[in-house]
């Protein structure tokens, strides 16, 4: 049975994820209280959507939120959020809550709310230009901006041969950064002294031409 997942809020955020999820085979139902974004993204094949405040319980009921096995809210504001995130998880026993912070300040108090996986787009971005400070890797972030983004989520396991390396020892493709490492319930900002540990999860914004090569170099696998 395909896994369920909701994109709550949001606009080209939740178009681009929605992609992703489509092609990776999950079903996926996008809520959104402004109708004529509604429109735009029902033009999407295979996505659900749904008109509504995804912050409102009846709302979510109405989608059938207790039948989701992921939910990410991805609205501007993060109180809006951390309301959805707390009704899915405790109201509609969805398994797994997904949310975007735009002030990295609040990320451990959403976590302390029980909020599975936390996401800040100003730390992620941060991170990457402090990993990759050199002017040049500039271009890299324009190309991907552009479109043609693949963003992969690697777990690491044992007898990868990144394990204890740190990040600015990884000979990465170009065109290929690291924007996050998931470990246990935490949500760390890569640096480029940052350690990659056994059970560690990456992930990975890459260019379409270099996802393949940076699946290999991470895991070993298909060399």
């Amino acid at each position: 049975m395909k896994k369920r997942v909701f994109l709550i809020g949001g606009f080209n955020k939740t178009r681009t994820l929605a992609d992703s999820l489509l092609k990776k085979g999950y079903e996926v139902t996008a809520i959104n209280a402004d109708r004529n974004k509604c429109e735009v993204l029902a033009q999407k094949k295979q996505l659900n959507v749904f008109c509504g405040d995804g912050s409102k319980p009846f709302v979510l009921e109405d989608a059938d939120a207790y039948n989701a096995d992921i939910a990410i809210a991805l609205s501007e504001r993060d109180e809006d959020n951390l309301v959805t995130c707390e009704l899915c998880k405790k109201k509609f026993n969805v398994k797994k809550t997904v949310s975007l912070v735009s002030d990295a300040k609040k990320t451990n108090f959403f976590y302390k709310m029980g909020i599975d996986s936390v996401f800040c787009a100003v730390s992620a971005i941060a991170g990457i230009i402090e990993q990759h400070a050199l002017l040049e890797e500039m271009s890299t972030l324009a190309t991907l901006s552009q479109g043609r983004v693949r963003i992969t989520q690697i777990e690491i396991a044992k007898s990868a041969p990144v394990v204890n390396k740190k990040l600015m020892e990884l000979k990465l493709p170009h065109g290929v950064i690291i924007g996050c490492v998931l470990r246990g319930e935490r949500s760390i900002v890569p640096r480029g002294n940052t350690r990659v540990h056994a059970g560690d999860e990456l992930v990975v914004i890459s260019s379409d031409e270099h996802e393949s090569d940076a699946i290999k170099l991470l895991t070993g696998k298909g060399e």
